[in-house]
């Protein structure tokens, strides 16, 4: 009797045990967030009259794996949950958004840290949260305070991503005078503003919005290699907000400016790419309409991120060490960039990258993240930023004796190679590659 007794206590403990990791393990694939060891998509906004179950899928079928300034509405992140996309909350802290410069500098009056303190006092965690959003767009003035925002945020939210996007370079600059509170930027060149949070706040990423076909190429070229510069000289990830709506009622954005504004973004770096907007925000033509009903933008949007997921995979076996622009003399599309064409790409194991017919491309040059031997390239081929004549051309490298492969936003991408020395591949305009060297 008292041997049955013995079993059966081992057996319940045994259960009870099992039941402990089991639940453990649970947790842990739950409370998951942002895996930053791949390359995440991310969307803003998702609007009371988009937050049906039916909605929530379709947010996951598009390949979107979180989305930004989502409520706390725990109806809504159970939906988030059960489709595994992640959320970026927001109004959980105080809010704060550079705007049109007129509160520059006025941020650590207006919320101490000790507001954030009561803010994290009234949270209520869900598995859904990969993030808190602690604000948009702000003045340099402001960066001291927001990088004790920052510090203090971690550690009342240890488990999240702390979120702050940053002004692109259109944003207007300071005055010359000693105030400088209308400003937007709140300091005299973008790259000082760029280089203040750098030095002030702590995050190990520095994120940006861009919205490419309300402003220009040239000055999307210039904002990306300013960016990607800070990034890799202070061993920063670079997120990048994108566009997929418009700013004209009458103007759809088109299926290849989706791909040309993320795979040149992906040949400077960017390892996080967020799009705007899914739902109202801001403009027209969203994702998904006021209705609540997918418009024209939702396949062209499913179809470009399941192709960044594609190459994104290989792809985060890398990080990016330089970007050059090869073939654009002659075009506009370096206007006022401080950056050069060139005639081929040089570097590693690559030599005498080029389009045939001297075809602009933007290269990125990417060494193994682990530090083992392995390069790779990402090209863009970059001739119709505005998808107004596509094209298939000619891209040619050698490889120092490398053999290589490649894959492309379809699969696989056929290399052929020549008695001289020379790979050859196709790229249709606007597509992105991916070339790895193999050992």
């Amino acid at each position: 009797m008292r041997t049955n007794n013995l079993k059966y206590l081992i057996a319940v403990a045994g259960i009870a045990l099992a039941t402990v990791f089991s639940a453990s393990a649970q947790d842990v694939s739950i409370k998951r967030g942002m895996d930053r060891s791949r390359l995440n998509i991310g969307a803003y906004h998702l609007q009371p009259y988009a937050s049906t179950e039916a909605h929530v899928k379709d947010v996951a079928d598009c390949g979107i794996d979180f989305m930004l300034c989502i409520r706390t509405d725990y109806k809504l992140l159970d939906l988030f949950q059960k489709y595994n996309v992640g959320a970026v909350l927001n109004k959980v802290v105080p809010g704060w958004w550079g705007g049109d410069g007129s509160n520059a500098g006025k941020m650590k009056t207006k919320n101490p840290l000790t507001a954030y303190d009561r803010s994290a006092r009234r949270f209520k965690d869900h598995p859904a949260v990969w993030g808190i959003d602690i604000g948009d767009e702000p003045s340099a003035l402001d960066f001291p305070h927001y990088g004790q925002v920052y510090e203090h945020a971690q550690k009342l939210f240890p488990d999240k991503m702390i979120y702050l996007n940053l002004y692109p370079n259109y944003a207007s600059v300071a005055e010359n005078n000693a105030e400088q509170t209308k400003s937007q930027l709140g300091t005299k060149t973008y790259q000082e503003y760029i280089d203040e949070y750098c030095k002030y706040v702590p995050a190990d990423y520095l994120c940006y919005d861009y919205y490419l076909y309300a402003v220009s190429v040239p000055r999307a070229y210039e904002n990306l290699r300013i960016v990607s510069d800070a990034c890799r000289r202070t061993n920063r990830s670079m997120w990048i907000v994108l566009q997929v709506n418009s700013n004209k009622e009458n103007v759809w954005t088109s299926e290849n400016e989706l791909r040309f504004q993320a795979y040149t973004a992906m040949a400077f770096g960017a390892e996080n790419i967020i799009w705007a907007c899914y739902t109202e925000g801001w403009w027209h033509n969203q994702v998904v309409d006021k209705n609540g009903n997918k418009t024209e933008q939702y396949d062209k949007l499913k179809r470009v991120n399941a192709e960044i997921h594609r190459l994104g995979e290989p792809y985060m076996k890398y990080r990016n060490v330089s970007t050059v622009f090869v073939g654009f003399d002659g075009t506009e599309w370096l206007k006022n960039v401080n950056q050069k064409s060139v005639r081929g790409f040089n570097g590693g194991a690559f030599s005498g990258v080029s389009a045939v017919g001297d075809q602009p491309l933007v290269v990125g040059h990417m060494v193994k993240r682990d530090g083992s031997r392995g390069e790779a390239l990402f090209i863009c081929l970059a001739d119709d930023p505005y998808d107004e004549d596509t094209k298939t051309q000619t891209i040619v490298f050698r490889t120092n004796g490398k053999k290589v492969k490649a894959i492309g936003n379809k699969g696989n991408v056929k290399l052929k190679w020549n008695k001289k020395g020379f790979y050859t591949m196709k790229m249709k305009s606007n597509d992105g590659v991916l070339i790895e060297t193999i050992e």
